[in-house]
């Protein structure tokens, strides 16, 4: 049952956290405010600086003090030899005391006491230089104590302070201080929620006046889609681990533990654990400079996958829950602040929809299909009505202008027709939710032309396409020469036919798209499974199979050595080709509504990496500007010395 949604612009959504009397506030800029492993790189510089002049001053107070104090006995010997030398021998007087404190210090002045002996001034001395050390030591200790426990990334924590949070959500997600990272985060305590969701992080209030680059309007004007071309990249691999595009996650572990996806490595982990690893990871893969980036390199659009834990876990689900939530809001913000449009890409389900490590779990597929089938359809369903509320949102009008239903679902092994009927539920549900958006649904690899008047009368649906030819034993073996031929005509044809609902289905995007030539890059095909190219892909789906090299060239000659290499090794000829065959696949995807390259950055994968791409020189340094549109000639790269299985 749909949930009322509340507005984001309006105060309900933070009340403001009390801020701490004066000598707690010095006290945490101090660092004594740090906790466990919480200290600010704030609090740390304000605590150093602090007690260094802290000290000076009162040692140059003591010197002085000491000074007047020592002319203040010297005198009074003095005045008690003239006295003495007055005086008869037998008669009484009263010994001068000197004070090194209070008024008398103060003004310079002794003053005399009848009541009790006072102290020789050099123990006041000793004193004085015990408290100094004193006023030292305790601030450095605190210090010290709070480097050793930290290893979180903050931003400005010294404003954070734990009042103000009740004491029910301390230590909760909605908590602070158990947060790795706050850094372009709201965090003044809120629990509310829309749809269910929490809205803690956000400010009340954001900017749509930036646009990326003067080819597209500000957020705040209509996108032409249909006729002003989407240049957008996705965003994986962050959200949603993918052992290619991180492989550092995965290859630390015996393969007899069978860590492979997503799901294995948490149920590895245990709870704990993987919480804190697997937020590390979404804290330093993506920050706001990834954002500013993309613009920078002439993209437009980001296409951000996340998994269905961010919004929910179900019982014996492994994957660490909610926390990724955050996180993905905080990155559709940093998009709004460079101009960046948003592709909301859920992309995975409960059961899995495609059983493929992208999905969160590697295997059978789950969804619609097996025992759970249809309880995963209808929680599939329950996750669109929390999160189609929650971006129903006036502040998400402009910035998410396509939400995705789902990724790949695998319809060469779901029946059709259910998949046809969620796909119609699903997009009702949102839209009567109101979600404005595009909606993308996945062609589910049954090719473009079979798509042609299916799930018509959707107002607003979007077919999202994704193109390689690496996953196809046929593609795969094509020559260079003949793979950027069909890049131009091939996929050209086929996208020109699918925006005329006569001939396909009508709107459509390409979600995904890479330069790659082969599918060498480790862990492509899952964590363990061998290659297409070489021939050693022995997949448990046998139709996925391919024991004999797949390389132009056949068998024996087929290697992955060139094609893994590092960049600044690849051949002259080799760089030209990767470039070419790149902006052909651009200039196609761009007679449908655009394109979105798969991926902005790996650790290692350069030919999956629009960043690493640009910087080796395969990619052009900006997206809208190129150097070949299919209009010229094609070169035959083997008579240009590129050996066909490099």
């Amino acid at each position: 049952m749909a949930r009322p949604r509340r507005d984001s612009r309006g105060a309900e959504y933070h009340h403001k956290v009390q801020r701490p009397p004066a000598a707690a506030r010095d006290s945490r800029e101090r660092g004594d405010w740090a906790s466990g492993d919480r200290t600010s790189g704030h609090g740390e510089k304000d605590s150093k600086t602090g007690s260094s002049l802290l000290s000076e001053e009162l040692l140059a107070k003591l010197n002085a003090e000491n000074e007047r104090a020592d002319r203040g006995e010297r005198e009074t010997k003095r005045r008690s030899r003239r006295v003495s030398k007055k005086r008869p021998n037998n008669q009484h007087h009263r010994r001068k005391r000197r004070v090194v404190s209070g008024p008398a210090l103060e003004e310079g002045r002794e003053k005399r006491s009848n009541s009790k002996r006072r102290c020789h001034p050099r123990v006041w001395i000793v004193l004085g230089i015990a408290i100094l050390l004193l006023v030292i030591l305790i601030p450095v200790g605190v210090l010290v104590v709070g480097k050793k426990s930290s290893n979180r990334k903050t931003s400005s924590k010294g404003d954070l302070s734990q009042i103000g949070i009740p004491s029910s959500a301390k230590g909760s997600l909605l908590d602070p201080f158990t947060w790795y990272d706050t850094v372009g985060l709201n965090v003044t305590y809120t629990d509310a929620t829309v749809g269910g969701l929490s809205v803690m992080g956000l400010n009340s209030t954001w900017d749509d006046s930036k646009r990326p680059n003067s080819n597209v309007p500000p957020l705040n004007q209509k996108f032409g889609y249909g006729t002003t071309p989407i240049r957008g990249v996705n965003i994986g691999g962050w959200l949603v681990l993918e052992p290619f595009i991180t492989p550092s996650l995965f290859n630390t572990y015996d393969p007899k533990l069978g860590v492979v996806d997503e799901y294995t490595l948490s149920q590895h982990l245990k709870p704990t654990d993987a919480a804190k690893t697997i937020e590390k990871h979404y804290a330093t893969f993506v920050t706001e400079q990834t954002f500013a980036s993309i613009a920078a390199a002439g993209l437009d659009h980001v296409r951000i996958p996340y998994g269905y834990w961010a919004v929910t876990t179900y019982p014996d689900d492994p994957y660490v829950p909610k926390i990724s939530w955050r996180y993905l809001l905080r990155g559709i913000e940093w998009a709004r602040k460079y101009g960046l449009r948003v592709n909301l890409d859920l992309h995975s389900v409960p059961g899995s929809q495609n059983g493929w490590s992208h999905s969160g779990r590697q295997g059978s597929v789950g969804w619609i299909n097996g025992t759970d089938g249809q309880l995963n359809v209808q929680r599939s369903l329950d996750i669109h009505n929390q999160l189609s509320q929650f971006f129903a949102q006036s502040r998400y009008k402009n910035i998410v202008t396509i939400y995705g239903l789902l990724n790949e679902p695998k319809m060469i092994a779901l029946p059709i027709d259910p998949v046809l009927t969620w796909t119609r539920d699903a997009f009702n549900l949102v839209r009567k939710n109101g979600i404005q958006a595009y909606v993308a649904f996945g062609d589910g690899f049954l090719g473009l032309p079979n798509w042609q008047g299916k799930l018509q009368g959707l107002d607003g649906l979007v077919l999202d396409v994704h193109e390689y030819v690496i996953f196809n034993v046929d593609q795969i073996a094509f020559t260079h020469q003949n793979k950027i031929q069909y890049a131009c005509s091939g996929w050209g044809v086929q996208l020109t036919q699918s925006l005329n609902v006569a001939t396909g289905f009508g709107p459509t995007l390409c979600g995904e798209w890479s330069q790659a030539d082969t599918d060498c890059t480790q862990y492509l095909n899952n964590v363990g499974a061998g290659t297409r190219w070489e021939g050693t892909l022995n997949a448990a789906d046998t139709r996925n199979q391919a024991l004999t090299p797949a390389c132009p060239k056949g068998v024996g000659t087929c290697k992955c050595d060139d094609a893994n290499a590092d960049p600044s090794k690849y051949s002259a000829e080799y760089k030209q080709w990767l470039r070419m065959f790149a902006e052909a696949q651009m200039t196609s995807f761009e007679k449908s509504w655009g394109w979105f390259y798969w991926n902005w950055d790996t650790e290692a994968a350069v030919q999956w990496s629009w960043k690493k791409g640009m910087a080796a020189g395969i990619l052009p340094p900006q997206a809208y500007q190129r150097d070949f549109n299919c209009s010229g000639p094609v070169p035959d790269y083997a008579t240009m010395g590129l050996p066909e299985t490099y």
